[in-house]
């Protein structure tokens, strides 16, 4: 079994590695399966933007078909503070504006402020997951401690651009397992413990 620390080397280093026109692919295939999903029940979903730079899921994509499919529901974004690891959370309204921070994250500069209690749905970022649920992210605990705030009933969502790995060997109680993943090819889907 492999540790955090090597998948999260290997999968870094596999996506980087992968040609434009091959993401471009991944990414077409990753919003077709993200549309198998109904979203109706949903009235507040936080997503990450994507660091082009290191081809992370384009989730633009998803927004976009989003609005439009389900005009109802609202989009959240946020802020990080990297000193204590912890985010601030931010209505997506159409007059947002967004600044690119230190790591290429784009953020909302401002905005209407939300707690994390008022997200039912929430999308996650990750560089791989297991067959548990458990997700590898860039190691700063900020997306545990996020979802630790988010109300026992909200329902995650990982985005990987990969198959799932057998087991993350070095899973942690912190750790918060995923309800489901979207890949481009299938949806995973994990029970609550």
């Amino acid at each position: 079994m492999l540790t955090k620390k090597d998948i999260r080397k290997e999968y870094l280093e596999k996506r980087l590695n992968l040609p434009d026109d091959v993401i471009a692919t991944l990414n077409r295939e990753l919003l077709e399966q993200c549309k198998r999903l109904d979203y109706s029940a949903f009235r507040m979903a936080h997503i990450f933007l994507p660091i082009t730079e290191k081809k992370e899921a384009d989730t633009h994509a998803l927004v976009d078909w989003a609005r439009d499919a389900y005009p109802a529901l609202q989009w959240v974004l946020s802020r990080s503070d990297m000193r204590n690891a912890s985010m601030e959370h931010f209505l997506w309204q159409p007059d947002t504006v967004l600044v690119k921070n230190a790591y290429g994250i784009p953020e909302p500069a401002g905005g209407i402020t939300l707690s994390p209690a008022e997200m039912d749905l929430v999308f996650v970022p990750m560089l791989a997951f297991d067959k548990k649920g458990q997700r590898v992210g860039y190691g700063k605990g900020m997306y545990d401690r996020f979802l630790q705030q988010c109300s026992p009933a909200v329902t995650t969502i990982g985005l990987s651009l990969f198959a799932p790995v057998e087991e993350i060997a070095d899973a942690g109680a912190y750790d918060v397992p995923l309800d489901m993943v979207v890949t481009p090819q299938t949806i995973y889907y994990f029970k609550k413990s």
